[in-house]
């Protein structure tokens, strides 16, 4: 794993090249290295996982008229490399990267479609004087990119980017709304005006002053109703074993997470059945007055004894107010997902004593774990109902229940499930997700009806995905909402979260679920296959069951995320109440400080739960105050 930077600029000056490649150094605390001409520079920072003695970045082709800076792993490269040697090519490496670049010379910009892993990259043609970059099928790895003084830059992460004080810094509203509605910022927008992401599966090549994007590989969802649950199940357990299996190629010490889910403990029954020695597996829980609160600790306990793991345990404290500037500097933009948290502490645990770790990431989305896709399933049948009982029976008897004073969301999801389930199977989606509630929407930003005018983007965006024309069958099928999942949360959330926190401490977090091959396969499963008689992740738990203990398979999905209803109430409510205050709210006047007043007492009191938008509230400050007050004031 490693940190990449790039620049295509006239006489880019290399004091500058080395000071914004620095800034990615935790991504790659083992070496770094550069390459510039009158044209272009290269920067990068390495983790040394595979080829430690020979993989010294960038690396060029036999006449270094080519050269690359990569950030990944490809698990298929042994077998590019015998072939690409059968066909002419000299190598002096023995890594992937090299791999990739002589890749390049023989099929072009499709190489990429040949790489079985994750990976951002960049290729910078000397002779052409092109630039070409490109980005794994699922965003796995990140990659951003930009317009700067007349030429381009791209990089790991935005602080690189933002190396030069000069960039400009304009906030985009657009992705400002969208960031409160979904607590991150979906798509190719960033926070600010001037930045982007490549998006997953994409290519970007800059020539003569401009650049242009191409998409090289998209998922269908195509499900085949005549194969059996049994064709499925034998089909998609033989693909995830051999991803598993691929993705513990590695010549430093490798572990897995296990939070005592189906997910991470199929994954470390599966890698136990690869290793000759004991796999390292790390899980942890939640102390304090709210200890045992979503904590599956005795779930992961079982997972390690049954196959012998060296397991390690540990507890967070909720002690975290220290932790927020440390979030916000990992994503240096907005982002509210508080498994931030848990996911800052199981990586920095995980790395004393691994330096790569396996996730079960990526198997909600693929077989409908979440509890939305529960949701989503009963609005079918709640549509049916005549409106009169739907919208003048029960939802205004579900809205006068009190939220859970204990901090779960039984009501809350509730209260979202009667206000969703009467709309469109795609407003319904869209509802379940949604973190700002109809109500407090028009005065939400201080211009009134801004916040509805911004937030139509990431609407469109969101409605787009599930109108899909890559999804076929039934229009309001369940894959529509995983297909959604697929282009939007697990990338811009799941993913950028474990990405980032992961990289905070240099280890490198490996995802076999999201094998495009794998996932490919699991895209003919039927919808209601991977959701039978209203069980989430029917056939995962049917394949797996073999494998796992029966309490692990059937208990109830609890998720990597921690207490934050009952923290904000408690723990970190003097420091809400002090971040949000009128005052600190001025300094920008993009919200308005009556309705955040009014969110935090509807809070406060258990009328509603809004843990999710007041910690996006607070997260927006904390970024507001380093990355723009800050600056201004340097400035």
């Amino acid at each position: 794993m490693c940190g990449i930077f790039g620049i295509v600029a006239p006489n880019v000056d290399r004091s500058f090249l080395e000071r914004a490649t620095n800034t990615l150094a935790h991504r790659g605390p083992d070496d770094a290295g550069y390459y510039l001409d009158a044209h272009a520079g290269l920067g990068h920072r390495r983790l040394s996982i595979i080829d430690v003695a020979g993989g010294h970045q960038p690396i060029f082709n036999e006449d270094r008229t080519k050269s690359i800076v990569f950030n990944g792993e490809i698990y298929n490269f042994a077998e590019l490399r015998d072939r690409l040697i059968a066909l002419g090519h000299r190598f002096e490496t023995h890594g992937d990267t090299e791999t990739i670049l002589h890749a390049y010379e023989e099929w072009g910009e499709s190489c990429v479609e040949h790489l079985r892993g994750m990976f951002a990259l960049a290729i910078w043609d000397a002779t052409e004087q092109t630039l070409f970059v490109s980005r794994d099928r699922f965003g796995i790895k990140p990659l951003f990119y930009g317009e700067y003084q007349g030429g381009f830059c791209f990089a790991s992460e935005m602080k690189a980017l933002l190396a030069d004080d000069r960039f400009p810094r304009e906030i985009d509203e657009r992705a400002l709304a969208s960031y409160f509605t979904l607590s991150y910022i979906p798509g190719e927008m960033t926070i600010y005006k001037d930045i982007r992401k490549l998006l997953p599966g994409h290519n970007l090549t800059w020539r003569d002053g401009k650049f242009t994007i191409r998409k090289y590989w998209d998922l269908t969802f195509n499900p085949d109703s005549g194969k059996s649950e049994e064709y499925f199940i034998q089909g998609a357990m033989e693909l995830l074993r051999e991803s598993v299996g691929m993705h513990l190629v590695s010549e430093v010490p490798l572990g897995a997470f296990l939070s005592g889910g189906v997910d991470s403990s199929a994954i470390v029954a599966l890698m136990s059945e690869f290793s000759n020695t004991p796999v390292n597996t790390i899980c942890m829980g939640f102390g304090g007055e709210v200890g045992g609160y979503l904590d599956e600790r005795g779930y992961a306990r079982q997972v390690a004894e049954r196959y012998g793991t060296c397991h390690r345990e540990f507890e967070i404290l909720p002690s975290i107010e220290g932790l927020i500037e440390t979030i916000v500097r990992a994503f240096d933009e907005p982002f509210a997902d508080d498994s931030a948290i848990p996911s800052y502490f199981v990586c920095k645990t995980a790395r004393e004593n691994v330096t790569v770790a396996l996730s079960g990431l990526g198997g909600d989305e693929v077989f409908a774990g979440y509890e939305r896709y529960l949701g989503f399933a009963l609005s079918g049948w709640f549509r049916r109902l005549p409106s009169f009982v739907r919208e003048g029976m029960i939802q205004p008897l579900i809205e006068r229940f009190p939220e859970r004073t204990d901090g779960h969301y039984t009501v809350n999801h509730m209260k979202r499930f009667v206000r969703s389930s009467s709309l469109t199977p795609d407003e319904c989606y869209l509802g379940f997700i949604d973190k700002v509630k109809q109500g407090i929407k028009k005065n939400f930003f201080t211009e009134p009806g801004h916040f509805q005018l911004h937030r139509s983007f990431c609407q469109d965006l969101v409605l787009g995905n599930f109108n899909s024309a890559n999804v076929h069958g039934n229009a309001d099928s369940l894959n529509r909402a995983l297909f959604s999942d697929i282009k939007t949360y697990l990338p811009e959330d799941i993913l950028a979260v474990t990405d980032r926190m992961s990289m905070q401490h240099s280890l490198e977090v490996r995802v076999p679920f999201l094998d495009h091959k794998f996932m490919e396969f699991c895209a003919t499963i039927p919808a209601g296959m991977k959701m039978k008689w209203l069980q989430k992740k029917y056939l995962l738990k049917k394949a797996v069951r073999d494998l796992l203990p029966k309490e692990v398979v059937d208990h109830r999905k609890q998720g990597f995320v921690g207490p934050m209803t009952s923290w904000l109430k408690n723990d970190l409510k003097p420091f809400v109440i002090e971040t949000l205050s009128e005052t600190n709210l001025r300094k920008h006047n993009l919200l308005n400080h009556n309705t955040v007043q009014k969110i935090l007492e509807e809070h406060f009191s258990g009328r509603e739960i809004h843990d999710t938008l007041i910690w996006s509230i607070v997260i927006f400050q904390t970024w507001y105050d380093i990355y723009i007050d800050k600056h201004k004031a340097r400035a």
